[in-house]
């Protein structure tokens, strides 16, 4: 889970997983959304899949991305357990 979070700590990691959320993307899709080069996109997409977060699939001569949803399911999960706890320990 700490790999996730780390990974989940930059901008631009973060809105590589909106995209994602919305449909599966190759490398170069991505790349299109951002003003930053295709090898710093490709160091992000490999820190997302590392952590759980995404997953890739040959298809030809492209890699298509996709959002791992249960590692963000985990994630959120967590998140919201302790949100959940602070509620009721305020709420005493």
């Amino acid at each position: 889970m700490n790999d996730a979070f780390k990974a989940l700590a930059d901008p631009t990691r973060r809105q590589i997983i909106r995209l994602l959320r919305d449909q599966n993307l190759t490398a170069g899709e991505i790349a299109e959304h951002f003003q930053i080069s295709k090898p710093s996109i490709s160091h992000h997409l490999n820190l997302l899949k590392q952590a759980g977060l995404v997953s890739d699939e040959r298809k030809g001569q492209n890699i298509v991305y996709s959002l791992h949803t249960t590692v963000m399911e985990d994630v959120l999960g967590w998140m919201f357990s302790i949100v959940g706890k602070q509620d009721q320990e305020e709420n005493k």
